[in-house]
């Protein structure tokens, strides 16, 4: 019973809880639809295959090893690509969020830069780079590193000034304040960051093996489109799919074990 005067809880509407079996049947209403669609004729073969022929495809391919020569080369493309954009954009993005003297010279252009299609530069990439693996990595880097630079500053500015002060008080020297203060309390904008980065690592990594490419998954999807192969495009999209769900479980993992203070 609330005592008199007492204000009941409202705010339960702004902390949703996540509830994995309602995603899961979400999923499979989909996919149940998706496949009496295809069995009654609504959905024609050439234009959607039905999930059971997608399955195969991605059974044959395997059995076969197709896939697994695919995802591998295009793992490594991403891996490489993704992380030296990460490197670079995040000792980038700590410079401008720290030095006055870099600040708005970066930011210049960083806003310059950042809104150009980095699909545009692929056949530019190919030039300076080669039609090899240079010109995939690049593509792939320079896709990353604008949003780790943004993520990366914009975290280090809202830590909060007062934690800052604090340490200085204590007579924290400037090293041990951007170790244990700054980069610390920036952590959530750069993870934050990642879930952007990678899916727009896998969209470009896709985009580079179609423009030049014998593996990957990019040029899986796009062989199988060329010779109206719908069923084996559909599953190289799967592929890309659970790959984009494996990397976000993977982040978010790292992020519960970097807070778990919390």
């Amino acid at each position: 019973m609330r005592g008199e005067g007492q204000v009941p809880f409202r705010a339960a509407s702004f902390s949703p809880r996540h509830r994995p079996w309602s995603g899961a049947a979400t999923l499979a209403v989909f996919l149940l639809a998706w496949q009496i669609g295809s069995s009654i004729g609504a959905i024609p073969d050439l234009f959607l295959p039905s999930p059971f022929a997608v399955a195969r495809a991605l059974w044959r391919h395997a059995l076969s090893g197709d896939l697994w020569t695919n995802l591998l080369a295009s793992l490594l493309r991403l891996a490489v690509g993704w992380t030296l954009g990460t490197v670079i954009g995040i000792s980038v993005g700590i410079a401008v969020g720290m030095f006055t003297l870099l600040r708005s010279p970066a930011l210049a252009l960083v806003s310059a830069l950042f809104p150009i299609p980095k699909i545009a530069l692929v056949p530019l990439f190919i030039i300076w780079f080669g039609i090899g693996e240079g010109s995939k990595y690049a593509t792939l880097a320079i896709g990353v590193f604008f949003p780790t630079v943004i993520s990366t500053y914009s975290g280090l500015d809202n830590v909060q000034r007062n934690l800052v002060t604090m340490g200085q008080s204590f007579n924290l020297s400037d090293w041990s304040i951007v170790r244990k203060i700054m980069l610390p309390g920036a952590l959530p904008s750069v993870l934050a960051g990642f879930r952007i980065t990678i899916s727009v690592a896998i969209i470009l990594l896709v985009a580079a093996e179609m423009i030049g490419a014998d593996s990957g998954i990019g040029a899986f999807i796009l062989a199988a489109g060329n010779l109206y192969r719908t069923d084996d495009l559909i599953a190289g999209v799967v592929i890309l799919s659970l790959l984009g769900l494996t990397l976000s479980a993977l982040l978010t993992r790292i992020e519960q074990a970097a807070f778990a203070w919390r």
